[in-house]
């Protein structure tokens, strides 16, 4: 595994880590999704460079599109949580009594 692979791949895998054991506000979550997308993005540029083949040139903004809509729905329920629960914690959101 050459040093790039590996420092992408744990970038990836410390996204992950973060997502999982570190939930208590929203915001924090979805950094952790921002880096994973980054992550996965350089990751795919870099396979595209390395085949040299213009047929996969276009995944990588396609991904990058999907981050950013990923971004920015993230970021409307943030803020629609944060005007109606008070707080982007994600222990007080309830889902029985909404």
């Amino acid at each position: 595994m050459t040093p790039a692979h590996f420092s992408f791949s744990s970038a990836f895998i410390l996204g992950l880590m973060g997502l999982a054991f570190h939930r208590t506000h929203l915001l924090s979550a979805l950094l952790c999704l921002e880096g994973m997308m980054l992550s996965l993005f350089i990751a795919l540029s870099l396979w595209t460079l390395q085949l040299e083949t213009t047929g996969y040139s276009s995944a990588p903004m396609l991904l990058l599109a999907f981050s950013a809509c990923e971004a920015s729905a993230g970021l409307a329920l943030l803020v629609a949580t944060a005007r109606t629960h008070g707080s982007d914690r994600l222990q007080n959101l309830n889902l029985l009594q909404c």
